[in-house]
């Protein structure tokens, strides 16, 4: 069966056709990237991918959506498109659709995913589990996380708000960076830390402390200079950061009863070379008497090229072609 498969977030929509059967992904063609402010709607944006293909689109569709999908009315963070599920099947022109969460769908892709698409970042060198939870994990604009319960040849995916819980400190340095966070927003979530915007509050941190004027720089200038090195107290940020991540993703893995963690989202294929030789794999396992248990866990880094979209036609096939 042929769907269409798209990736909403607040700024790039991305489509795709897709093949599913038997609740799998079969394959998934080239994806068309598309900015979401060229485009006054998602209709238009589903129109102009038609365009594109030349061909009548098929009358399915799996949704990736970057926000909350319950409610009447769905609205992205950083776009003015909004998303009226109970339209979708008039303005698409579809018979079957499905709409999850993008972190959702991250979990999808993570669940149906080959053994070939994941690198070994820590822990024994071994496949994901086919029972059990895996805690997906991904920093980027804000921190997603959801997590796949495996059991035989099924699976379930639940996307969650993980990334709004409360960030623990580790040393020193973080109890002073917790402080200066506090101080802004009174509660400081693990996502103040362990997102894009974070590594310029780690930053700041790290320049208060060298009594440096800190350059005010955006996101992206931010860690481009921290990954291509032109900036050591960037470096310094960016090795903080990676050990954060260590630390919030191993506190998932516990919270939820994982056997296996998989780092995903925009930055974590940003950071792919840099988190083997960082402190995040002892950050993961600093976890007082359940270190022998943490060191025991596969931690993953997901290499998928398009993880949303496959995650989308995943999400589909599994409601619609089991």
């Amino acid at each position: 069966m042929q769907i269409v498969s798209v990736d909403i977030g607040g700024t790039h929509a991305r489509f795709a056709l897709a093949e599913v059967a038997d609740g799998k992904v079969v394959s998934i063609g080239e994806a068309l990237t598309l900015k979401t402010a060229e485009y006054a709607s998602f209709q238009s944006a589903w129109v102009a991918f038609g365009v594109a293909i030349g061909a009548p689109l098929p009358r399915a569709t799996g949704i990736a959506f970057a926000g909350p999908v319950s409610g009447e009315v769905l609205q992205l963070t950083n776009s003015h498109w909004t998303v009226r599920p109970g339209l979708i099947p008039s303005r698409l022109n579809v018979d079957q659709f499905t709409l999850v969460n993008d972190f959702g769908a991250v979990g999808h892709a993570v669940a149906q995913a080959n053994d070939q698409y994941f690198s070994h970042l820590c822990g024994p060198d071994v496949a994901l589990p086919h029972k059990g939870v895996i805690t997906v994990v991904g920093p980027g604009t804000g921190l997603g996380v959801s997590y796949v319960f495996r059991a035989d040849e099924r699976y379930h995916v639940n996307a969650t708000e993980g990334g709004h819980v409360d960030y623990a400190p580790m040393d020193r340095f973080e109890d002073a960076l917790l402080g200066d966070l506090r101080a802004k927003y009174r509660r400081v979530s693990a996502e103040r830390i362990v997102s894009g915007p974070g590594l310029q509050h780690i930053y700041e941190a790290l320049a208060k402390i060298e009594k440096k004027i800190v350059i005010v720089r955006d996101d992206k200038e931010l860690w481009t200079a921290a990954l291509d090195g032109t900036d050591t107290l960037a470096v310094a940020a960016l090795d903080r950061f990676c050990m954060a991540l260590g630390s919030v993703a191993g506190d998932l893995a516990l919270a939820q009863g994982g056997n296996a963690v998989v780092i995903a989202g925009g930055l974590g294929a940003r950071i792919a070379g840099h988190l083997p030789r960082s402190g995040f794999a002892q950050r993961f396992v600093a976890k007082g008497r359940f270190e022998p248990m943490m060191a025991a866990m596969p931690v993953k880094l997901i290499t998928l090229d398009q993880p949303g979209l496959f995650g989308a036609a995943a999400a589909f096939a599994m409601e619609h072609t089991r």
